[in-house]
């Protein structure tokens, strides 16, 4: 198995508190375990139901970007980046440029590991969820590639490719079409600093306080589908992202 000081993991997402609430734990424990781990966040959130005390957009925006570094602080991530793309709009971004951004960030930062969102938009089906998905699908196929974009760097191949996705469904909410799961985490040891990481987005706390007896319920397990990887192999049952490599 590679050395944890050689591991590292990249987690590709939407939106400020994607990092905490979908990979919290597994960002938390991988920092325990001492892999380098990076975060890759496409909008800033302006367009969140909930606004705290901002009195605009832009005003919203800087306050999620504060936000965002001080979750990634508590779960220990290594790297972050808040991109400036549209929040909501991600549908509209021009396909090849968003996957190139992630190629260039793949190749620089040479993940063993990237963890994404799945196709169904994630539990709340949201479709800059699904564009990000689809977005860091292809830039880990195409990071792997001396076609692609030779002008961003060696080619870098990742050796699995993560999709989140879940064991139950929020109520009162349309369902999502998850993928199975392959990764079973158990991310109890990281529940506090999950919780910690969602409390510091603080313009977003009136979603935690209307879901947070379901959260609790809920927050000691996080899974993962296996998507891909560059040996032909049978899809089989893990407890951790990092197993056997």
């Amino acid at each position: 198995m590679t050395t944890p000081s050689r591991l590292k993991l990249l987690c590709v997402t939407a939106h400020p508190d994607d990092e905490c609430f979908g990979f919290g734990g597994a960002l938390a424990l991988a920092a325990d375990a001492g892999v380098e781990t990076s975060v890759i966040c496409f909008t800033d959130g302006q367009a969140a139901t909930n606004r705290g005390a901002s009195s605009s957009p832009e005003h919203l925006g800087r306050m999620r970007r504060e936000e965002f570094v001080a979750s990634c602080n508590i779960l220990g991530v290594t790297h972050h980046e808040l991109l400036d793309y549209q929040d909501a709009q991600l549908e509209f971004a021009g396909f090849s440029a968003a996957a190139a951004k992630l190629v260039e960030r793949i190749r620089q930062y040479q993940p063993t590991v990237v963890l994404t969102f799945g196709g169904d938009g994630g539990m709340n089906t949201h479709p800059d969820h699904t564009l990000v998905s689809s977005f860091t699908t292809a830039a880990f196929h195409w990071a792997a590639s001396p076609k692609r974009f030779p002008a961003l760097g060696p080619v870098h191949t990742a050796q699995r490719l993560f999709y989140n996705t879940t064991s139950f469904f929020f109520p009162d909410r349309h369902p999502p079409i998850p993928m199975p799961w392959t990764v079973t985490l158990d991310v109890t040891a990281a529940h506090d600093r999950k919780f910690a990481a969602f409390r510091a987005h603080t313009s977003q706390l009136p979603l935690m306080e209307k879901f947070h007896s379901f959260f609790e319920q809920r927050s000691n397990q996080e899974n993962y589908a296996l998507a891909a990887t560059p040996k032909p192999q049978p899809a089989i049952q893990l407890t951790g992202l990092f197993d056997g490599l």
